[in-house]
C-alpha cells in the first residue's frame, strides 16, 4: 500500500510563507471522518462511546473536533483533566485512568465526577480516604501471563505494572459494593498499537467471560466494558490497516456468545488515540544540510524533541520527499536531527529519492504520540502545531516555543536577567 500525504507541495509551499519548519500538521476531514466511521462501526451498541486518549495528542484544538464528533476524554493526569475541564468536559464525558495517582489527581477526578478508573486494590482505600467512593467506579484487570491471539504473542501482562490480578478485582468489586458503589465498570488494555483485527475481539472474550464471573460471586452487575485503546495504525507501507467494521462485528459475536445468554447488557466503551489520530498527524521538515562520510546523510530541521518514537523505540515512520513521489528512490541515507546523541535520525539506510537542500519532507503517521511526547534536550524548542482545515485553509492550534518559555522556570529569580 501506497503511503500518500494528506498535504500537496503547494499546500506546503504556502504554508511556509507564514510558519517555519518543523511542524506537526493535522488533517480536520480525517479526523472528523475516522471519529464518525468509528462510531458507526459500533453503533449495535447502544451505550458506545469512545473517550480519546488525551495523552496521545493533547491539543484542546484537536479535542474540540473530537468532542463534536460525540467522544468524550480518557485523561491520565491532572492537567489532562484541567484541559478537559476547561473544553466543558464533565461527569460521564471523563474516564480517569491513571496509576500510581497522587492525591490531588483522585480529588480533581471526584470534583469534576468523572468517571474513575482504579488501578490498584490498595486504592480503593486511598481514594475512599481522599474524597470517598462515588457512585459510578471502574476497576483495570491484568488477567497475567503471556497475551496470544492464535499462537502470535501479542504482549507480556503479567511483566505490566497496570491493573487487579482476577482474586483481587473479585475481591475489590465485593468491597466498593458495600461502601455504597451502585454503577460498576471493568477495563483492561494488554497490547499496544496491534494491527490485527482480532485484537479487540480476543480482549472483549476475556472480558465478558469474566463480568459474567464477578456477577456469579458478588452479585455485581457490570454497567460497561472499557477496552481501552492498543488498535493501531499500519506504519510501514506492506501493513495492511485495520478494519474497525470487522472489529466490532468480531466483538459483538463475543457479545452474542458470552453476554446475552447471562441474561448481561453492557455499554462498550474504547479509549482510542493512536487509531484516532496517528494518520492523521505529519511532521513536516526541511532538508538544511547533507554529508558524505562513511554513510549519506540528510541532515533536516527537525530532531527528536520533535518526534521521540525513533530514537527511542527504533520505530519506522514512512517519509515522503515532497515533490519527487514518482522519482526512483535510489539513494540510500541516515536522515538525521541536530541532537547531541546518535540515535537521532528518522531513518537509517532508508531508500529515499535524490534529497536537495530546501526539500520539504513528510514524515507520516505523527498524529498520536508525536508532538506529546516532546521534550527540551539540549535546549531544543517544541514546534508549532497547525491544524489543516476542512476548507483547505491553514489554522496555528499551538505556537512554536521560543527561549523565553524555555527559560520560563527560572523566573523567580534573577540569575539569568
Amino acid at each position: 500500500m501506497e503511503k500518500k500525504p494528506f498535504v500537496t507541495l503547494e499546500q506546503l509551499k504556502e504554508i511556509d510563507k507564514t510558519y517555519k519548519t518543523p511542524y506537526h500538521l493535522y488533517d480536520e476531514k480525517g479526523i472528523r471522518e475516522n471519529a464518525l466511521r468509528l462510531k458507526d462501526a459500533f453503533s449495535w451498541n447502544k451505550g458506545f462511546r469512545e473517550y480519546f486518549a488525551v495523552k496521545a495528542t493533547p491539543n484542546p484544538y484537536i479535542i474540540k473536533i473530537l468532542q463534536e464528533c460525540g467522544c468524550g476524554v480518557d485523561c491520565s493526569s491532572l492537567t489532562e483533566l484541567m484541559m478537559s475541564e476547561k473544553l466543558g468536559f464533565r461527569g460521564d464525558d471523563i474516564m480517569f485512568s491513571s496509576n500510581d495517582t497522587p492525591a490531588e489527581e483522585f480529588a480533581l477526578a471526584r470534583k469534576l465526577d468523572a468517571q474513575i478508573n482504579l488501578d490498584d486494590i490498595t486504592h480503593i482505600d486511598f481514594l475512599n480516604n481522599i474524597c470517598g467512593i462515588p457512585e459510578t467506579i471502574c476497576c483495570r484487570f491484568n488477567p497475567g501471563g503471556v497475551f496470544k491471539i492464535s499462537t502470535s504473542i501479542m504482549d507480556n501482562p503479567g511483566d505490566a505494572k497496570y491493573g487487579f490480578t482476577k482474586p483481587q478485582i473479585i475481591e475489590g468489586y465485593k468491597r466498593l459494593k458495600e461502601m455504597g458503589a451502585k454503577r460498576f465498570g471493568i477495563h483492561s488494555f494488554l497490547a499496544s498499537n496491534t494491527v490485527t483485527n482480532e485484537y479487540y475481539p480476543t480482549l472483549a472474550k476475556i472480558l465478558f467471560e469474566t463480568v459474567v464471573e464477578i456477577k456469579e460471586k458478588t452479585g455485581v452487575q457490570i454497567s460497561f466494558v472499557n477496552l481501552s485503546g492498543g488498535v493501531g495504525i499500519p506504519y510501514t507501507p506492506d501493513q495492511e490497516p485495520n478494519d474497525i467494521y470487522k472489529i466490532s462485528e468480531g466483538v459483538k459475536k463475543a457479545y452474542d456468545e458470552i453476554l446475552v445468554p447471562a441474561g448481561i447488557e453492557v455499554a462498550i466503551y474504547t479509549e482510542l488515540g493512536r487509531y484516532m489520530l496517528g494518520p492523521y498527524g505529519c511532521l513536516v521538515t526541511k532538508a538544511i544540510h547533507e554529508k558524505h562520510t562513511h554513510k549519506e546523510y540528510i541532515g533536516v530541521d527537525a530532531c527528536a524533541v520533535n518526534l521521540m518514537r525513533p530514537a527511542m523505540y527504533g520505530a519506522y515512520h514512512h517519509i515522503t520527499v515532497m515533490g519527487k513521489e514518482n522519482e526512483p528512490c535510489d539513494h540510500k541515507y541516515d536522515v538525521t536531527g541536530s541532537l547531541c546523541e546518535n540515535n537521532d535520525k528518522f531513518a537509517i539506510d532508508r531508500m529515499l529519492p535524490k534529497i536537495d537542500k530546501g526539500d520539504l519532507l513528510v514524515i507520516h503517521d505523527t498524529g498520536a504520540h508525536g508532538f506529546a511526547m516532546g521534550y527540551n534536550y539540549n535546549g531544543k524548542l517544541k514546534s508549532a502545531e497547525l491544524l489543516l482545515k476542512e476548507d483547505g485553509s491553514v489554522q496555528m492550534i499551538r505556537r512554536a516555543e521560543t527561549p523565553k518559555d524555555y527559560f520560563a522556570t527560572f523566573d523567580f529569580s534573577d540569575i539569568l536577567k
